[in-house]
């Protein structure tokens, strides 16, 4: 049976998935910026160069799911560590938008190992599973709130390449720190085959409950990118006249993500508690009319509207890994999770291609009742998931 990290290796791991959001906001935040220096007159005509980091967000989570399971999770970690690191140094070093967009497919790349590879690595023999997911999807929600907040504070006082490098630094340091904390590991997770999935299912359940998993996933992920890259100028729009620098705008948006990311910590325990299929249910079906009262809200009030809608849709990000912690053996999660990622995120990186054009078509009223839809499609797939034993059996 696999045994849980020390408190050390998990406080990486966790820091880890803080920067693994963080860095892939950085350029959602700091595109207008961006985008003046490099002579576009708009930020929605720059925002669909993005588009390849969060294609490989999820493309690179086949393989990086793979080797981490075949090869190991801690060698993969340091590469996910040095790489990213080392490709936003690259993205503050650019000179125009077609090099930005490389050097962002390159950290989307890195940034894909982290999901199938530290979150299993972190979870593995832990005795509270949901536990153990919410305060990882806190740490990484952190991260969106520190890239509100850094990026914005950064590109007022040193300028857009600033908050690109600064964190790239850090990520460099973070990675020599796991090499020496983390001890190797004893054989790769493929060549462990104790069982430790909590509920057993047949084949047909099983290959149910993936599909549903993914389906839901990828609608999720879409409402994810759509907002975590649109709020920041949705909150411009609305509150122009209220607060207009980029500091202020930053230092709003990362209260509004710090707060939702304390309902993963409760969504989290609630899951060693409640039936999964019940919880993100209720969770899901109450996303649609709070993005709807957002798509109408002037001002302040889009603000509150905005708090409500980040606590849901950042409360239904641990049902995922949830799922897969519940129902697949730890000696192959990594590609479970790799092959979900995959579909799901490369599905979902389509909202950054579309959200600078779909806004400067129908604005962001459109968007969000559009997102509304897309919400009650998820309530849809959640509800054929299979019933669940009252009280899962011992792993």
């Amino acid at each position: 049976m696999p045994q849980p990290p020390a408190r050390s290796v998990a406080l990486l791991l966790n820091i880890a998935h803080a920067l693994d959001h963080l860095f892939l906001l950085i350029f959602a935040t700091a595109v207008v910026s961006i985008a003046a220096e490099f002579g576009f007159a708009r930020w929605e005509d720059l925002m669909p160069y993005g588009v390849g980091a969060f294609a490989m967000f999820g493309l690179g989570s086949l393989p990086a799911g793979r080797l981490g399971d075949l090869w190991g999770r801690r060698p993969m970690m340091l590469v996910f560590f040095f790489g990213l690191g080392a490709s936003a140094l690259l993205a503050s070093l650019t000179q125009n938008a077609w090099q930005l967009a490389a050097a962002l497919t390159l950290l989307g790349s890195f940034s894909a190992i982290y999901h199938p590879v530290g979150i299993p690595m972190l979870v593995a023999g832990a005795a509270k599973p949901g536990a153990t997911i919410g305060v990882n999807g806190l740490a990484g929600n952190l991260g969106l709130a520190a890239a509100a907040l850094v990026t914005g504070v950064l590109v007022q006082w040193s300028g857009w390449r600033a908050a690109f490098a600064v964190p790239g630094l850090l990520c460099l340091v973070l990675g020599v720190v796991f090499a020496r904390l983390v001890p190797a590991e004893q054989g790769s997770p493929a060549q462990r085959r104790a069982r430790t999935a909590a509920v057993a299912l047949s084949k047909a359940e099983l290959a149910r409950v993936l599909v549903v998993m993914t389906v839901a996933s990828a609608t999720a992920g879409l409402l994810f990118n759509l907002t975590t890259n649109g709020n920041g100028q949705l909150l411009r729009e609305r509150l122009a006249g209220h607060v207009s620098d980029p500091a202020s705008l930053g230092l709003l948006l990362a209260a509004v993500y710090a707060v939702g990311s304390l309902a993963q910590v409760v969504v989290g325990r609630l899951l060693d508690r409640v039936p999964l299929k019940r919880l993100q249910l209720t969770i899901v079906l109450c996303q649609a009319p709070l993005l709807a009262a957002a798509a109408l809200a002037p001002g302040w009030w889009l603000y509150v509207a905005l708090l409500g809608v980040m606590v849901l849709i950042f409360g239904a990000i641990p049902f995922t890994d949830a799922v897969i912690v519940r129902y697949v053996d730890d000696h192959m999660r990594s590609r479970v999770a790799g092959m979900r990622l995959t579909v799901s995120l490369g599905i979902s990186s389509t909202a950054v291609w579309a959200l600078g054009p779909l806004v400067k078509a129908a604005g962001f009223q459109a968007l969000y009742l559009g997102m509304a839809g897309i919400a009650l499609l998820t309530a849809v797939a959640v509800s054929v998931l299979p019933a669940e034993p009252r009280q899962p059996a011992p792993a």
